[in-house]
């Protein structure tokens, strides 16, 4: 287990029951709010994410991840929002949960993907629909997203390979 495994697995919060009853959820938080921790995340993720154009984060927590590591690497940040977020033209993409279907969005003005590497982060990777959406809405709109990275990943919900064949690095592994 690396170092920063060890950060992640002694700062990560376990709740019992939430959001529904028999799931265990793992809460970064902790993690996020610990000097320490979060400066342990940003190096790891950063080194991951190194020689990108830009830096996306998927709503909500990759927001602050993205932020953090493109303020590290000198890039640009882009927040790949939840549906009705931001204001029209957007680029969109609808996908399927276990449970219904969500949409992300990008702006379609203002920002140019085309040709630009850009590395894709986010909190959890659990059973890989919302990464595998952002991923497709990133390419769709000409970006070249060469990997990606999540702090924590469910091993046992199997999203690694949804997302395949997109490299993907966790920082801990449960």
């Amino acid at each position: 287990m690396s170092d920063v495994s060890k950060v992640i697995a002694s700062l990560t919060r376990e709740v019992p029951d939430f959001p529904e009853p028999g799931i265990q959820f793992k809460d970064l938080t902790p993690v996020l709010a610990d000097g320490d921790g979060l400066a342990a995340v940003t190096d790891a993720l950063a080194e991951i994410a190194e020689g990108a154009d830009l830096v996306a984060g998927i709503d909500a927590r990759g927001f602050l991840l993205g932020a953090a590591v493109a303020t590290k690497l000198r890039t640009g940040v882009l927040a790949i929002r939840k549906g009705g977020k931001l204001p029209p033209p957007v680029h969109r993409e609808e996908y399927t949960l276990e449970y219904g279907s969500a949409v992300l969005e990008i702006p379609a003005d203002g920002i140019d993907l085309a040709g630009r590497t850009v590395v894709l982060l986010d909190d959890v990777l659990a059973t890989g629909g919302t990464m595998v959406a952002a991923h497709r809405l990133l390419v769709q709109s000409g970006a070249v997203v060469p990997r990606a990275a999540v702090v924590l990943e469910l091993e046992a919900l199997g999203g690694r390979d949804k997302v395949s064949p997109l490299p993907v690095t966790s920082l801990h592994v449960v």
